[in-house]
């Protein structure tokens, strides 16, 4: 069985860079509610993720596209009340970030609303205005590159992205001038280990990876993937974390583990 190992210190930037810099990992979750929000953090997450994946999760679309602004305020604010130490980052849903003027509007309100401390955002070179507007104003960021779901439409399904030798290549110089834009942050989704490796060893701000191989600095997952009650086919990247445990709390606590220890992922979840 696992055991809870709560969180000691107050989850900020500088305390994930420092994570970075001592070649420690570090551990993200989604979460919706006040109850969840709870015991993901006393199981030991550092960054809490309001997602626009409730849109599937939750409200049982087959895209992300439907979450609104409100979604995430809503969600947002019942997961606030249920931190104290971790990191709450919530999306920018489709449609919310189409101007730097607009992004900079509806990242404002949503922060004052729920006190989050770090907006997510996709989008490829279109990202570095936006990202550097924000960070004018003092509005901490995570970009995002790699698999975009929000653009699932354009890019014709879910699929493993930088594959190709100009793809990667793209994706490398993009995220070294998101993290010059401002960036404090960036998430990989779904691109080769190797890729996702170097641009981890190119940049200076923290690297959070979902399908993206045990060499970035964090991992994030979907909650309900981690307990296994996600409806329909599960990604290749996910993992079960309840089969073996008693409780929803060991399962969780064997995820923040095994991602510290880095035994997760292996060779199983991961895009060559």
């Amino acid at each position: 069985m696992y055991i809870p190992k709560p969180l000691e210190d107050k989850i900020t930037i500088p305390h994930l860079k420092k994570l970075k810099q001592q070649g420690e990992k570090f551990a993200s979750l989604t979460a919706y509610d006040y109850s969840f929000a709870r015991l993901v953090e006393e199981c030991g997450v550092e960054v809490v993720l309001v997602g626009d994946s409730l849109g599937m999760v939750i409200q049982g679309h087959d895209t992300t596209i439907p979450v609104t602004l409100d979604d995430i305020r809503y969600h947002g604010k019942a997961v606030a009340a249920g931190l104290e130490n971790a990191m709450l980052m919530l999306d920018m849903p489709f449609g919310s970030v189409n101007s730097p003027q607009q992004a900079l509007d509806n990242a404002s309100e949503l922060i004052k609303q729920t006190e989050a401390q770090v907006v997510k955002l996709e989008g490829w070179e279109s990202q570095l205005q936006t990202v550097e507007t924000l960070a004018h104003f003092g509005i901490a960021t995570c970009a995002h590159l790699g698999l975009q779901p929000q653009m699932v439409h354009k890019m014709g399904g879910y699929s493993v992205q930088g594959k190709a030798k100009s793809a990667a290549e793209r994706m490398l110089a993009t995220a070294v001038d998101l993290q010059g834009a401002g960036a404090d942050i960036l998430l990989l989704e779904c691109v080769p280990a190797s890729l996702a490796t170097k641009i981890t060893a190119e940049l200076e701000i923290p690297v959070i990876g979902i399908g993206a191989g045990p060499d970035v600095d964090g991992q994030i997952l979907v909650l309900q993937d981690v307990l296994n009650v996600t409806v329909g086919k599960k990604p290749k990247f996910s993992k079960n974390f309840m089969q073996g445990q008693p409780s929803i709390q060991s399962a969780i606590s064997r995820y923040v583990q095994e991602v510290k220890r880095g035994k997760f992922p292996d060779k199983t979840h991961i895009f060559s």
